[in-house]
């Protein structure tokens, strides 16, 4: 069973366009609407693969009570915590060429009682619970420290914990040694201060993040693959992608296939890399079923491209 924590969810409202053109009235040729929220994509993917998950999340609002009906059409349990603020509701335009632009709304501010109320749910559902994940920026009211305590208080209650933040939350967690990390390359170029040109320097920028704390390293390289960095070694893998549709989620499709096969080792990071090639097919924020991967699309080698230059993607 995967617990996952997302502070700051959203309605994910998605449009398809023939084209982007500013002060213009348009139409979209195709819309929909999912629940968000990097934790929240997680609970659905792994609810797609047929395993249990519950879902913390503040809610707020008519906003919060959509998003909980939606996670209940999807076979996710939510264990939603009220809060006085309205969820957060995100917008993404996608154009024919797959080019994408994201409209994330900063979302509530939660008060203090409230976010005590956040980790009394996870408290009380960490019984029986394989993986904590941990996923999405922090709202407004909760300090960096904040996923740095549910870190701790996880690894009292002997659960394993994965996080996939950025920015001076990420920094301030490690201290408390999560057990997987999952940054993009635009994350780890952050949190290491230099930019990363080749797939051997997001190797060096992971090992230095596992120096740093982290008990392992799994790293989102956009379409270059990913790439795992463990303790006991490295690994790297890719996948052929056909046609990419919207890599919305695509991060958070790949954590749930990681955590599912296990959470370490190269066969949980090629079931990542596949969970994250058919993420990138799907519209919108829709996450992948079964039915959807192609293991015989992915390539795992542990002799890792270092001279690879990266892309501008991210997921």
């Amino acid at each position: 069973m995967i617990l996952t924590v997302t502070p700051n969810p959203s309605l994910d409202r998605t449009y398809e366009l023939p084209g982007l053109i500013r002060g213009a009235v348009l139409r979209a040729a195709a819309d929909r609407v999912d629940p968000g929220g990097k934790g929240v994509n997680v609970s659905r993917a792994v609810a797609a693969a047929g395993h249990r998950t519950v879902a913390v999340v503040p809610l707020g609002g008519s906003e919060g009570a959509s998003l909980a009906r939606l996670l209940g059409e999807h076979g996710i349990e939510a264990a939603g915590v009220t809060i006085a603020d309205s969820t957060r509701v995100n917008i993404t335009l996608v154009e024919p060429d797959g080019t994408l632009t994201k409209i994330n709304a900063a979302g509530p501010e939660i008060a203090p009682a409230e976010a005590e109320r956040l980790l009394d749910a996870v408290r009380t559902r960490t019984a029986g619970t394989d993986w904590i994940a941990c996923c999405g920026s922090l709202p407004r009211g909760l300090p960096p420290q904040w996923y740095a305590d549910l870190v701790a208080e996880s690894h009292r209650a002997g659960v394993r914990i994965a996080l996939d933040t950025s920015g001076a939350a990420l920094v301030a967690a490690l201290r408390e040694q999560p057990d997987v990390i999952k940054p993009n390359t635009q994350e780890l170029a952050e949190a290491v201060g230099r930019p990363l040109a080749t797939v051997g320097d997001a190797l060096k920028a992971a090992q230095e993040l596992c120096e740093l704390g982290a008990r392992s390293v799994l790293a989102s390289l956009g379409a270059v693959g990913q790439l795992l960095v463990e303790r006991s070694g490295a690994h790297f893998a890719a996948a052929r992608v056909h046609t990419v549709r919207s890599d919305v989620g695509a991060g958070d499709a790949s954590l749930a296939g990681f955590l599912s096969a296990g959470g370490a080792g190269r066969a949980a990071l090629s079931a990542a890399v596949a969970h994250g090639a058919a993420a990138v097919q799907l519209p919108g924020s829709a996450m992948p079923a079964p039915a959807d991967l192609d293991p015989a699309s992915v390539v795992a080698t542990e002799d890792i491209p270092v001279d690879l230059a990266l892309t501008e993607q991210t997921t």
